[in-house]
């Protein structure tokens, strides 16, 4: 078992054997996606999106700005003329995806009310652009790291797209969870529409306008997102609004999130979070930096108890609950089966089904209301009813601590099973990899 027991440092490549690199001095690097069969690796950018070889040699580069913009333009002015001056704009890169059934990177960026371009993976030809319609702008945040997707592939059906985005308080814009229509054409009028719409529900997560109003600096910042078995997971960081004052002047605390739906729920009525983070002797980490989903090797699914073919999360959390953007230096890698986590889900619905307390979602209900006893059998693949939701979680679910990093701050994390033996790696803040 190679878990918090073997934490090497890893030095500069020796000459024999140097490190490859791809050095970009222009714009900084925001995201990294590895295509699954080609090994060609893609990378996003401020202004630019970058298509490299297996051994990191450039092969594309595509440019996506800057742009003259404004972010109070609403439409962006390619749409139509905006009365607020426009400036010469970066265009960061917020998400980064591989489309592997339309053969095509899905690019979403900052500018134009956060637009995605659809560029074809042979050589960032751009597919297509969609602007026109309010479904395409999904936020305006130039924050990288702060949004997530997961690409829902349906057998001769319709491909979805989950997205979860902070929104910068403009809920009339953007909502903050949406699942949203992936057409093979680009230029398709559908594209990027809500899967399910009607006039009472609709497959999106809006921040209400009363928790807006009440705590002006609420959002929910989307770290990292998967899916596993018919379900989809955010892990998210949002503001705590039980623990921080709605006096914008006040201190702030931050909580992290294990966020739930259904794939199949076009309405939502699945939608489930909780409290998630790790204990390391009495010292809390809640704050979330980043996830890894995997398989366990030979090893430790042995020391686990669980099956090879079981997901695991690999996860890093800095300490305490404040300091979102600067978290502490002190951080932790911890470990949790997805089996854990389904059984507290299980566990919390059929107590609420069973009419035992309440929803527990302030930020999102703005009241308290209680569960419903309803004798609905309650099992593992249980997807919501018109009742009984959305649903919070009142205990945090916990991980099991496995390296504290008190120094460098650790910061993202990937993992791989070699020869059966689960290896682990961690980045820092200081710009050192962590094996």
């Amino acid at each position: 078992l190679l878990l918090g027991s073997t934490w090497l440092p890893l030095a500069e490549g020796s000459p024999k054997s140097p490190f490859r690199t791809f050095p970009v001095t222009d714009w900084s690097l925001t995201h990294l996606v590895v295509h699954n069969k080609t090994g060609e690796v893609y990378v996003g950018a401020v202004n630019r999106i970058y298509k490299l070889s297996n051994n990191l040699t450039l092969l594309r580069t595509h440019v996506t700005g800057p742009v003259e913009d404004n972010e109070k333009c609403y439409p962006p002015p390619s749409v139509q003329s905006c009365p607020h001056g426009l400036v010469t704009t970066n265009n960061v890169n917020k998400l980064l995806l591989v489309d592997y059934s339309g053969n095509r990177l899905i690019a979403c960026g900052s500018a134009s009310q956060g637009i995605c371009q659809f560029l074809r993976l042979d050589d960032l030809f751009k597919l297509g652009e969609p602007h026109h319609r309010k479904e395409h702008y999904l936020s305006s945040v130039n924050e990288s790291g702060t949004m997530s997707g997961v690409i829902i592939e349906v057998l001769n059906g319709q491909n979805k797209l989950f997205i979860g985005t902070p929104i910068d308080g403009k809920a009339e814009f953007s909502p903050t969870l949406p699942s949203r229509k992936l057409m093979a054409n680009e230029e398709n009028a559908e594209m990027f529409g809500f899967v399910y719409q009607d006039e009472f529900v609709s497959s999106q997560l809006k921040i209400p306008s009363d928790t807006l109003s009440k705590f002006p600096t609420f959002d929910i910042y989307y770290i990292y997102s998967f899916s596993s078995e018919q379900f989809v997971y955010y892990l998210t960081l949002q503001l705590d609004t039980q623990l921080t004052s709605p006096d914008s002047t006040g201190e702030q605390f931050f909580t992290s999130k294990i966020v739930r739906l259904c794939v199949d729920d076009p309405k939502f009525y699945s939608y489930v979070e909780f409290p998630i983070g790790c204990v390391q002797d009495g010292i809390e980490y809640r704050l979330i930096q980043d996830a890894y989903l995997t398989k366990p090797g030979k090893a430790l699914a042995k020391y686990l108890g669980i099956s090879e073919r079981e997901d695991i999360l690999f996860t890093i959390f800095s300490q305490g609950q404040k300091n979102r953007v600067k978290p502490p230096k002190e951080s932790v890698l911890c470990l949790f089966t997805l089996k854990k986590i389904k059984d507290k889900i299980k566990e919390r619905i059929q107590s609420c089904y069973r009419g035992e307390g309440k929803l527990s979602l302030p930020w999102l209900l703005n009241k308290e209301l209680g569960c419903i006893n309803s004798p609905l059998q309650i099992d593992d693949n249980f997807c919501g009813q018109d009742f009984n939701q959305p649903l919070g979680g009142t205990v945090t679910i916990e991980g099991t601590p496995l390296f504290v990093d008190k120094e460098d701050g650790m910061t993202s994390v990937a993992a791989y099973d070699y020869r059966g033996q689960t290896v682990v790696f961690a980045g820092t803040r200081s710009g050192k990899i962590k094996k």
